[in-house]
């Protein structure tokens, strides 16, 4: 195993609105919101993004399932809602919610169950496996935050709690090209960045006999299969991965 930096430390939100957490309500209108919005992100691929998909055939037909992926970029989202075969609920950082004049209404009316990051958030998880109860797919970033590094950052243990929990199975969705630097340099001179999204097989986590080992393990084993489906250089901390 290579030696890796240190990381830097994890953010941590400074507000606190718990009574913002909410899981989304299905209503016609906002059903027809995220139809709408699905086909703008497929015109913003198209526009901006030159992808390649592999795996797709992994991707359930139906949920609950957990989508667990890398994130290295704004674009994530924009290529994820493009290509998944199905509307997803996200798991995004309260911030998001207010503090861009164009992010924040297009997430507010698509709905997304916020969180708290950095913090023993348990709204959020309960709010999530209310949503895993009712049969939704719910996609969240374990590393917690876009990579400082530029390869995978250590897991946060958030999406093992919830996997455990409702015993959702994890598909791991990988992406790369997505980083900012490079796609918004291309964007600006209407150049078609490279992207690659992969999806790996589902899986599910094994319980440990002691329930910190559970989580550690489950930890690891998410972001380890996240590598796997990275070239080396995206590996980052996982990059033992052979």
């Amino acid at each position: 195993m290579q030696e890796q930096s240190a990381q830097p430390p994890k953010p941590v939100t400074e507000v606190w609105k718990p009574e913002l957490i909410v899981l989304p309500r299905l209503t016609p209108a906002r059903r027809l919101f995220r139809h709408t919005y699905r086909l703008l992100m497929k015109l913003l691929t198209f526009l901006f993004l030159r992808p390649t998909i592999k795996g797709l055939e992994n991707f359930p037909k139906k949920g609950p399932a957990m989508v667990v992926f890398n994130h290295s970029g704004d674009v994530d989202a924009v290529l994820l809602v493009a290509v998944i075969p199905h509307l997803m609920e996200g798991i995004v950082k309260i911030e998001n919610r207010d503090d861009h004049w164009l992010v924040g209404p297009l997430f507010r009316a698509y709905g997304y169950i916020w969180i708290h990051r950095g913090k023993p958030d348990r709204k959020a998880l309960r709010v999530a496996l209310e949503g895993f109860e009712e049969g939704r797919i719910i996609a969240l970033s374990p590393e917690g935050r876009q990579t400082l590094t530029g390869g995978l950052e250590e897991g946060t243990d958030g999406a093992t709690f919830l996997a455990l929990k409702s015993g959702a199975p994890i598909v791991p969705v990988a992406m790369t090209g997505t980083q900012n630097a490079k796609t918004y340099a291309n964007m600006k001179q209407w150049k078609r960045t490279p992207v690659t999204l992969t999806v790996g097989k589902p899986f599910h986590l094994e319980e440990q006999p002691n329930h910190q080992d559970t989580i550690r393990e489950g930890t690891r084993r998410i972001m380890e299969e996240l590598a796997r489906l990275l070239p080396k250089e995206n590996r980052g901390k996982y990059d033992y991965i052979p």
